[in-house]
């Protein structure tokens, strides 16, 4: 098997970078199109207690739907393609994002703010200065975990016509040829392996300078 995929990567690099392009591009746009609805959401969410209820059930419903069946369900609506591709994974997406940036608000301390208030802050400040740094590792956690979904998930798109790393993985079973199953599936694992990672390092980061800059 070592020969065989050796043998693709000789013969098929371009190919192979190219599928690699689609999957990183098609988990970038549906991450951004996630956190431009899951992020402002969840922050009314943390201030309304009935927006947080809501999202909280939404997030619930949505983890207990099949991402295949997601997938096939949209293609009588919308047709196959990138775009209900991108509709299932931002479905996927939202529940991490959407409870780890409520509980991200939520975790900031009251005396924080009051501290900020007798300072003379707005409540524009509060947020930008104080609550969004506070918050920013739970949020940045809910990011990986959401992009870790989305980059697994995302080899189920080949399926309507979206493309990726999933194409080696589907065309690898259909002609029986393990190699091209490996190439594909190793190849997700360490998508997902870098982003996990870089992003635990940036989570660290961040908690390392709120504990520097916002010890009381």
């Amino acid at each position: 098997m070592l020969g065989q995929i050796i043998q693709y990567f000789q013969n098929n690099s371009g190919q192979y970078w190219q599928y690699v392009g689609q999957h990183i591009t098609l988990t970038v746009v549906t991450l951004a199109i996630s956190m431009v609805i899951a992020l402002p959401l969840g922050y009314i969410g943390s201030r309304i207690k009935v927006v947080a209820n809501f999202c909280v059930a939404f997030a619930q419903v949505l983890r207990i739907i099949p991402s295949l069946a997601l997938l096939f369900l949209l293609i009588p609506f919308i047709g196959t393609g990138i775009v209900p591709a991108l509709i299932a994974l931002v479905v996927l997406a939202l529940p991490p994002l959407l409870i780890n940036t409520i509980l991200g608000f939520n975790e900031v301390s009251p005396l924080y703010k009051e501290v900020g208030t007798a300072l003379g802050m707005s409540q524009r400040q509060l947020c930008r200065q104080i609550e969004i740094p506070l918050a920013l590792p739970y949020i940045l956690n809910g990011i990986k975990l959401a992009i870790v979904e989305i980059i697994a998930s995302a080899t189920l798109a080949t399926y309507i016509g979206a493309g990726g790393l999933g194409t080696l993985i589907f065309t690898g079973l259909g002609l029986f040829d393990m190699s091209y199953v490996v190439i594909g599936a190793v190849s997700v694992a360490i998508l997902s392996f870098l982003a996990m990672t870089s992003f635990d390092y940036l989570i660290r980061k961040v908690q390392k300078y709120d504990k520097a800059n916002y010890s009381i």
